[in-house]
């Protein structure tokens, strides 16, 4: 490797690195604004929440890397051309694409690496990620009670308006809902005051209720009676309900229950699940086309129809030999047939677009994995010319074009990703639409950094402009 080579490489590091942290830790504090109601009152181990955050990390990766190349292409080049050291290298004989050759190689090796990165890591990762987040939501300490909201503990749901006291244990406006065998909210019972006591370490808690009422939803066998909707109401000064934690406290954060989402699968994988969705995507569309042509009893009517005549004639010629009664009961089973039909096309049309939905997921899944590295070495071909032609280096101007740029891609990416998802666009196509917008900017940008040209050339448009004033002026004189 030469002098200049080994120079280009490790200036672009030195940045790319930092960049790369200091992004990586602004989107870990976004992801712990994003799950902080899943991770606070849990009386969680610190361990534990490190682990939540690291395996959070990975998936943060196809956002992280792409804007650390751009924003380091653009302000290394950028310095590059402020300091006049492409002017130094111009005047060598270097060109723009012998000096980015280097860094070319180097990040179609990021790419490369960016697409087993997102087959190999970020699945495993996802998986025990999704595991350790359904596994934390159903740890339930003794005092995590959220104000203002339901929490569940053991067999009832309780509701505050406020908590007080050194270790929170009063509770003011206290809302229950008691479960029972029968399936809904049948047991209410509300208290102006309430108390919790019992021994932190302890799984059992005594739940003092002071002043309140004890509703419950009775559910007699007559039909006759539960329309009158009879209710059991009583007051008391003091009510106690004990609660047994000891199953709650019993969670296996290490299980791994849940392995079937389309971010936690490898292309391979996903291959195999796109096909299967798809084989039973259109089993289940024959499937509802044959049942309605069955319940429509189109196939029935035309099984044994010989037409003998040209003659074509109408419903009402038909309906002449059936009295009025007998008119009435066809058009009756008439309307009966078409609306079971409406209704089952109806259900399926539904449960069918959730299966649609769902395989989107998975194509555009395997496309993203392709996509990233792609996009990698697009973004750098971006950003590098870019600051060649903008000629200011450092963290001010390069870093807001850069964001700027890497927000447009991300939302058109966002806006395809739902788009496909709906079933507006193809999968395909809402995976790579927005690196397919990126493909021309990144060949224009070049080309202009290579003939050493500005942004845009607006002399076709000044130019007509001037010389129409310079003949007005010089008639006028």
């Amino acid at each position: 490797m030469k002098i200049l080579d080994r120079y280009i490489l490790v200036t672009f590091l030195k940045t790319f690195f930092p960049l790369f942290i200091i992004i990586m830790f602004i989107l870990i504090l976004q992801t712990i604004w994003l799950f902080i109601s899943e991770l606070a009152g849990k009386d969680l181990d610190l361990p534990i929440i490190l682990e939540f955050l690291v395996l959070a990390m990975p998936r943060l990766i196809p956002m992280v890397l792409p804007l650390t190349i751009l924003l380091t292409s653009i302000m290394i080049f950028g310095n590059f051309a402020e300091n006049y050291e492409f002017a130094a290298m111009k005047s060598s004989g270097i060109s723009l694409q012998r000096a980015m050759r280097t860094l070319t190689v180097f990040i179609i090796f990021v790419g490369i690496g960016a697409f087993f990165f997102s087959n190999i890591v970020i699945p495993a990762s996802e998986k025990k990620f999704i595991n350790l987040r359904k596994n934390i939501v159903k740890v339930k300490p003794a005092r995590a009670i959220t104000p203002n909201q339901f929490n569940e503990l053991g067999d009832i749901n309780i509701k505050v308006a406020e908590k007080h006291g050194d270790n929170d244990e009063f509770l003011k406006d206290v809302i229950i809902h008691k479960k029972g065998k029968r399936t809904g909210n049948f047991t209410v019972i509300k208290a102006i005051e309430g108390e919790l006591r019992g021994n932190v370490d302890s799984d059992l808690i005594s739940l003092i209720l002071k002043d309140g009422n004890y509703y419950d939803e009775l559910q007699p066998k007559s039909p006759k009676q539960r329309k009158k909707l009879p209710l059991a109401k009583a007051h008391f000064e003091q009510y106690t309900i004990n609660i047994d934690l000891s199953e709650m406290n019993k969670v296996d954060l290490k299980n791994q229950q849940y392995s079937k989402g389309p971010k936690m699968l490898d292309v391979a994988e996903l291959r195999v699940e796109i096909d299967s969705l798809s084989q039973e995507y259109n089993n289940d569309r024959a499937t509802m086309e044959k049942r309605i042509e069955v319940r429509n009893g189109i196939s029935e009517l035309t099984r044994d129809l010989i037409v003998t005549e040209t003659k074509k004639d109408s419903i009402q010629d038909y309906l002449d030999y059936f009295t009025n009664k007998e008119k009435s009961q066809i058009f009756k089973l008439a309307y009966s047939n078409v609306d079971g039909v409406r209704r089952g096309f109806q259900s399926t049309i539904v449960g069918m677009s959730n299966k649609k939905r769902f395989l989107n997921k998975y194509e555009m899944t395997l496309h993203n994995k392709y996509a990233l590295g792609v996009a990698c070495i697009l973004l750098f071909f971006v950003g590098a010319p870019l600051g060649a032609i903008i000629r200011k280096g450092g963290v001010g101007l390069p870093i807001v074009i850069g964001v700027l740029l890497f927000l447009t891609y991300h939302f058109i990416g966002i806006f395809s990703k739902n788009s496909a998802e709906e079933g507006g666009i193809p999968p395909f196509l809402g995976a790579w639409l927005s690196t397919f917008i990126i493909f021309p900017l990144s060949i224009f940008l070049t080309h202009r950094a290579t003939k050493d040209r500005g942004l845009a050339n607006m002399d076709f448009i000044i130019q007509p402009i001037k010389e129409f004033f310079i003949k007005r002026f010089s008639k006028l004189k």
